[in-house]
């Protein structure tokens, strides 16, 4: 997967407090002119954090979502907060902790890269995120793990290896990742990091990516069952700590940190385990032991996680070993300034900090410098990935598939070829709404910078070739799924999410009565740790299923009419295997496939709005 890019607005600077009114940004400095904080009432938290003798502050998958979601259209002023309110938040939580004596440590799970203006915006001859790095080093991470989207490009990797990781000293880590430098092989990062707290407890860190296979030639990621085996591993947790903190690009359930887990348990049976996961974009919490906990918390800035621990007190202070199961308690925030201020105890003249300020500013400069609010068109109406049915008029994918005939034959001397256009659902990450459509915007919706290829076949075989890759057996599909995970395609294990939140709304509530009590909509989450994990409470989204594959409206010819077969090169060698099963009179190769255009996936939607939405 390459980037993904996140919506942002860049005007007019009011931002709401926790009493609803609407007041400068800051009660003095009135220069702060260029983000727009939503004016919709925001739902605050529902009671104080619980709080530990270690707690965690833990984001994973931010993908460059550092300017907040700044659409009016719920659930996003749910996630408007920045990246410079963050920034504040932290320094007042850190106050917190410092008052209550205990410790709070601050860590990321991966996936800096590919999702916003800010990260994928850079003028050609760039690196992904590299300026937007810039802004995580401002932060004070205790600890951070590499992950997939860090990979898929050399270069980005490269640039993680010399400019990020030696900022963070070690605590930057890539347990299982390497990177090939003048045909030597060395870690990205650290393979592991030891420290001890405010507090004196001793603490052995890990950053594991899951087994991921796309990652760039000159990159390696070694499978976990064989990290676990190695020999520095082994010497890392040989010493015990008061704690293994485990946080990786890995997701917390249906996968290998239980390798990681027993290893470390068959050494140290009691010893306390915090595993902060990532990846599949969701929340979610479990507990492999009564003395260890594993927290996952979602994607784009949408979730700060919360984890706390009542652990007993460091070496040298304790009298005997305790074996007793660890209180833990976990929390997802909505990432905003009303659930800032609420568990900061913060108003909105109190909360924003100098630095909080600078961040956000810098922020600002950078969207200028990458005319992140260049406009394309006007936007009608949301259009949705999964609230809206498809076919439907307030469908995405309804939308590229009126798109994509426009867009790709502009300027094409194919244009006059009768022909079917098909590109994979899950190009789409993000959902398009109403108002004006930016540079910025073009690339939430259509990220991945695919390119159009096409072959020249008979429509009755053409025909064929869309319901085929929809309805593929069982098998193929387990096949295709388990090739994607591979990959880093995480949009299916999601989507099930989120559509299992919404069955289970209905289920419990009925359709009628989703909207009691007057919630906004956002995550309704049900995971297997004791007690209500969401820091807000929501409805869900509603969910309609979307299927695998889409493709323009096909032409009105003849069964035997030669025409062009369009699609992204991604899906490239499903498709050929495909029109060779639904056709026997030729065996078509990887020389029959040719370039149908220069326009790229992620240019489609800003073409077609230049033309229809102005």
């Amino acid at each position: 997967m390459r980037s993904l890019i996140v919506s942002l607005a860049l005007a007019g600077a009011v931002v709401a407090c926790g009493d609803d009114h609407i007041h400068a940004r800051d009660g003095h400095d009135h220069s702060h002119t260029k983000r727009e904080f939503p004016t919709a009432k925001l739902t605050p938290p529902t009671r104080p954090l619980q709080w530990g003798t270690l707690n965690i502050i833990h984001t994973t998958d931010s993908h460059g979502w550092l300017l907040g979601h700044q659409k009016t259209s719920f659930p996003e002023p749910n996630y408007s907060g920045d990246l410079g309110d963050f920034a504040s938040f932290v320094t007042h939580m850190k106050e917190i902790a410092k008052a209550k004596d205990v410790d709070l440590l601050l860590v990321d799970s991966g996936d800096l890269h590919d999702g916003t203006g800010l990260s994928d915006g850079f003028p050609p001859g760039g690196i992904d995120a590299q300026a937007s790095n810039e802004f995580y080093k401002q932060l004070p991470y205790d600890v951070m793990a590499i992950g997939n989207h860090e990979l898929y490009i050399y270069n980005n990797t490269l640039d993680m290896y010399r400019n990020f990781a030696p900022h963070f000293k070690g605590r930057y880590l890539s347990s299982n990742v390497n990177i090939t430098i003048d045909g030597v092989s060395r870690p990205v990062g650290g393979r592991f990091a030891k420290f001890t707290t405010r507090k004196g407890r001793k603490i052995t860190a890990l950053g594991v990516l899951f087994n991921f296979k796309g990652n760039a030639a000159n990159t390696t990621v070694q499978p976990v069952a064989d990290m676990v085996k190695e020999a520095w591993f082994s010497n890392a947790i040989a010493e015990e700590p008061d704690v293994f903190l485990l946080a990786g690009h890995m997701p917390i359930a249906k996968d290998n940190w239980p390798l990681v887990f027993d290893a470390i348990r068959a050494v140290h049976p009691t010893t306390p385990i915090l595993i902060l996961g990532g990846h599949t974009h969701i929340r979610d919490c479990l507990q492999l032991d009564g003395r260890s906990m594993s927290l996952e918390s979602g994607r784009y800035m949408e979730t700060v996680g919360w984890m706390s621990a009542d652990l007993p007190a460091p070496k040298g202070h304790q009298h005997g070993h305790s074996t007793k199961n660890i209180t833990f308690s976990r929390r997802y925030l909505d990432p905003n300034r009303v659930t800032y201020e609420y568990h900061t105890g913060r108003g909105n003249f109190s909360f924003d900090t100098a630095w909080g300020r600078s961040i956000t500013k810098g922020l600002e400069k950078l969207a200028k410098t990458f005319d992140l609010s260049f406009q394309y068109g006007t936007a009608p109406h949301d259009f949705t990935i999964n609230q809206a049915p498809y076919p439907s008029n307030n469908s995405v994918l309804s939308l590229v598939s009126e798109v994509m005939p426009y867009s790709l034959t502009v300027n094409n001397t194919r244009a006059g070829n009768p022909n079917i256009m098909i590109t994979n659902s899950g190009s789409l990450r993000f959902d398009l709404y109403a108002g004006p459509f930016t540079k910025n915007d073009q690339l939430t919706v259509s990220p991945f910078a695919d390119s159009f290829l096409y072959l020249t076949v008979p429509f009755g075989a053409a025909k064929k070739v869309l319901p085929t890759l929809n309805h593929a057996g069982a098998d193929e599909r387990r096949s295709l799924e388990t090739e994607l995970w591979a990959r880093g395609y995480v949009e299916t294990r999601y989507r099930e999410w989120i559509e299992e939140m919404y069955r289970r709304d209905i289920a419990q509530n009925g359709a009628g009565l989703r909207a009691a009590g007057n919630l906004t909509v956002g995550y309704v989450t049900s995971d297997a740790c004791p007690g209500v994990g969401d820091d807000t409470p929501h409805v869900p989204l509603a969910f309609n299923p979307i299927p695998d594959f889409i493709s323009s409206a096909p032409p009105d010819v003849s069964d035997d009419t030669i025409v062009d077969l369009v699609f992204v090169d991604f899906i490239q060698t499903q498709l050929l295997s495909i029109v060779n099963s639904v056709q026997s009179a030729k065996v078509f190769t990887t020389a029959d496939v040719l370039p149908y255009t220069n326009v790229l996936a992620t240019e489609i939607l800003g073409i077609y709005a230049q033309h229809a939405w102005n």
